[in-house]
């Protein structure tokens, strides 16, 4: 009998059937990665029955800790363990592993399968997004129970991470492990799984760092774990381990523990064959007679003992009861606070939410990194959930919020340090800074944005896409957008971003043409709760007087006539961003030759494409083949919109180092190039 506290020879009985279960789902569908899965059983199942506080019945308790299979192609382990927690999973989701329109995917899923609190897979990013959460978690007490630090607040949840060598080498998960020491994220506990195995074989042909110096140096509290002699994990070992995890309130936590890939299988354990294929038939039945199984049966389980596991769906709902008392009292006692956090929960915005976004004046020159600055804070200043900060460039993305203090621990000698700050320093960190915006979105009860220059969305390209995939409200600010840069040169110059970025399914991309557009994308981004970026210039632009241009509510629907041709148009002059005063001045001289020339500012391909087609039609009439976009970057994505008879001007090759304006006159973004090309498209 274990020494662990009410475990029973029935919990080891379990643990045998689910690694059982995980070779019977990879054999079936004939793919897959069972080994991990075999050896980390006893681990998940010991974190869902005797640490982590969950609820299957309500899995969106906002009390609730969160899990995160970091290692998201060892999908069993988690499934496996929603199966025995009564998340919905049952047999024949377990035996439909890895096939069509089933709640088991090859990696587990968010919205798709009750209990994933994320979409895990690229390595590292669980364990990044992970310290997001843990980042949310504290700005949230914050919101909430400011005064309550001791761990017993009814808003302080622990984020539980299992983790592979993979996560550990990719270097994103560094740069967040970097940023838990230094925010000393307490209620962060990872559990590295150090098999020392993975697709090319012992881990040590790349990977022979000190992980738990590397993580000391970090400022991480680390355990170490060893295997029993018998390769099998230690149970009491790292019950042990992750109590004392629990309890730490000052340092993030990693445990690293020693297992045996696909351990008890006599020819597959501590091989690399069983990281990522079905162990066959005759291995699996080997193995089954090692477990005290029966060979012969699969997908095997006794009814008395999932009955057995799934009392902790009882022990669940009796701490949820429990949280629900403390929080009537709560409720009670801060009616303030209880009411900002019912609208939170329901994701509404205060009626007057917007009220305070300034109106920029016509006749001056503004550039869009600074007008977005001006929004944020008067958002900032109706809107308590909102907070974020920037990969080391605040001053030049203008992402500081007034007076919001810098979110740092108590114990931070830096100058306006506050654990509930609303201003987040990444540091120089873009890909991890993508990761934890998605972490903080996943937490769920407030938004937040990052900022770097728009060349550096490369770096978070990977985080992006998971926002997009998740359908996630993650706000990306990205400055500094076009050859507008200027001096920095090439290596600074986003050239073919936006077309990148546009790539990406279910994501927004906003690239304004003046302030008051910058004001009017603003409101819509916090209406649509959707993944997006907001592309802004370094370079003043100037603002437009709507008096005699079209009207800020076509913003919200993608494309619109900015200026209207003097009759039936002849020519379309497209553009975003800076580009549109020079599609506006080009106009004028075209008009002025006789050319009825109309201008839609198009700050959104994805808004307008959601148009209807009589929308479309009317700011892009299919009478009008004479067509011109202007754009300082690629022309991809742009075809669509021009047609067969139109034409791009783009740029299709690197930028240089100069001022603005000569850039832009060497690379063609000039009215003379504009008028030429439309007068050979017409001709």
């Amino acid at each position: 009998m274990s020494v662990i506290s009410n475990w029973g020879i029935e919990d080891d009985l379990v643990i045998s059937h689910a690694r059982a279960l995980a070779m019977d789902a990879v054999q079936k569908v004939g793919n897959g990665h069972p080994g991990t899965a075999m050896s980390l059983a006893p681990v998940a199942y010991l974190l869902f029955q005797k640490h982590l506080v969950h609820d299957p019945y309500d899995p969106q308790w906002i009390g609730r800790d969160r899990f995160i299979l970091s290692c998201g192609h060892s999908s069993m382990t988690l499934y496996t363990q929603l199966f025995l927690s009564g998340y919905g999973l049952e047999m024949q989701d377990i035996q439909k592993f890895r096939t069509w329109g089933s709640l088991t995917p090859g990696h587990p899923e968010y919205g798709h399968t009750a209990g994933v609190e994320m979409t895990t897979g690229p390595l590292g990013q669980g364990v990044s997004t992970a310290v997001g959460m843990a980042m949310a978690a504290r700005y949230e007490r914050g919101l909430f129970d400011p005064a309550t630090t001791d761990g017993s607040s009814l808003f302080d949840h622990r984020i539980w991470v299992i983790c592979s060598d993979g996560d550990l080498q990719e270097g994103v998960s560094s740069e967040a492990a970097s940023l838990a020491g230094t925010q000393e994220l307490g209620n962060l506990n990872v559990i590295y799984d150090d098999n020392r195995i993975s697709i090319e074989g012992d881990t040590h042909v790349a990977f022979t760092e000190d992980v738990s110096a590397r993580y000391r140096a970090y400022g991480w509290e680390v355990m170490e774990v060893t295997a029993q002699p018998n390769g099998d994990v230690d149970l009491t070992a790292l019950d042990k381990a992750m109590t004392i995890a629990s309890k730490d309130l000052k340092k993030p936590t990693l445990i690293r523990l020693k297992t045996v890939i696909a351990w008890p299988a006599p020819k597959a354990r501590g091989t690399a064959e069983s990281h990522g294929s079905a162990l066959g038939a005759d291995e699996i039945s080997a193995t089954k007679k090692e477990l005290g199984l029966n060979p012969d049966e699969h997908f095997a389980f006794p009814q008395h003992l999932l009955e057995h596991a799934r009392l902790v769906k009882t022990r669940g709902a009796q701490v949820h009861a429990q949280w629900n008392e403390k929080f009537k009292s709560w409720e009670k006692s801060n009616p303030e606070p209880a009411q900002l956090l019912a609208r939170l929960i329901e994701k509404e915005l205060p009626k007057d939410w917007d009220s305070l976004v300034p109106t920029f004046e016509t006749g001056k020159e503004v550039a869009t990194r600074k007008a977005s600055g001006d929004v944020i804070n008067a958002l900032a200043r109706k809107l308590p959930e909102m907070w974020g900060g920037s990969a080391d460039l605040a001053g030049s993305n203008n992402t500081n919020i007034e007076g919001g203090k810098s979110f740092l621990p108590s114990s931070s000698a830096m100058k306006d340090a506050d654990p509930y700050g609303r201003i987040i320093h990444f540091g120089i960190r873009e890909h991890a800074m993508g990761s934890i915006l998605n972490g903080i979105a996943l937490s769920g009860l407030t938004k937040a944005f990052g900022g770097t220059f728009a060349v550096f969305s490369d770096y978070m390209r990977p985080a992006v896409r998971l926002a997009a995939l998740m359908k996630l409200p993650s706000i990306f600010v990205w400055t500094h957008d076009s050859i507008g840069l200027g001096e920095d040169g090439p290596t600074h110059q986003p050239i073919e971003h936006f077309a990148a970025l546009r790539a990406i399914p279910d994501f927004d991309l906003i690239r304004p043409a003046d302030a008051n557009e910058v004001a009017a994308a603003w409101r819509v981004i916090i209406e649509r709760k959707k993944a997006c970026g907001i592309l802004l210039s370094r370079q003043n632009l100037p603002v437009f007087d709507r008096s005699l241009f079209g009207s800020l509510e076509g913003v919200a629907r993608g494309a619109y006539i900015l200026k209207e041709a003097s009759s039936a148009p002849k020519l379309i002059l497209m553009a975003t961003g800076s580009e549109v005063a020079l599609a506006v001045q080009s106009a004028e001289t075209l008009e002025s030759s006789g050319i009825a020339t109309r201008v839609v500012s198009v700050p959104c391909f994805e808004w307008f494409n959601e148009q209807t087609q009589a929308y479309k039609d009317e700011v892009l009439p299919p009478s009008v083949k004479a067509r011109i976009s202007i754009e300082a970057g690629i022309a991809q994505g742009w075809r669509e919109y021009v047609g067969d008879n139109g034409a791009s001007i783009s740029l299709e090759h690197y930028g240089a180092s100069a001022g603005a304006s000569v850039l832009f006159k060497e690379f063609g973004f000039t009215l003379e190039n504009v008028v030429a090309t439309a007068k050979k498209i017409l001709a």
